[in-house]
């Protein structure tokens, strides 16, 4: 009996945790967009270095998914990559701002304020890295960052 109360107590904390996940992702688009479904290439405010900015919201599976990789190039890259996380629940105005309709959005912004591209979903460590080096940005560099494209 004992067996029989805990199997079903396993599957209904299952049902559970994936009817919450279905509810709260559901503000978040989790698949790949074009650039051009996206929004028009925007300009930003030049800065020093590159921009890496994640529009999400906390609760959102693939932004709390991203987020110790987020953290990592915040610390591994400093003073090489500005990595910016903006939670629209604190910062309603953000999806205006950087026209992100969906949580989940990075978008690169070279040093010059150019918008070089933007991704909607979950994308790891080791895939902003490898998009960085194809939009020919080069953050291995200790200085003189530039734009090689």
């Amino acid at each position: 009996m004992k067996n029989l109360i805990s199997g079903r107590g396993r599957v209904g904390t299952l049902v559970v945790v994936a009817g919450l996940a279905l509810f709260l992702g559901a503000g978040c688009q989790q698949a790949e967009l074009s650039n051009a479904s996206l929004a028009p290439a925007a300009s930003y405010p030049a800065s020093a270095s590159p921009r890496l900015v994640e529009i999400g919201i906390s609760f959102c599976i693939p932004c709390a998914m991203m987020r110790p990789g987020l953290d990592e190039l915040k610390t591994e890259y400093a003073g090489r990559l500005a990595v910016e996380i903006i939670d629209t629940l604190e910062n309603p105005g953000a999806k205006a701002q950087y026209n992100a309709p969906y949580c989940g959005t990075q978008i690169y912004i070279a040093p010059s304020g150019k918008e070089l591209y933007r991704h909607v979903g979950y994308a790891s460590k080791q895939d902003i890295l490898s998009k960085w080096r194809e939009l020919g940005v080069d953050l291995a560099a200790t200085a003189g960052l530039r734009e090689t494209k």
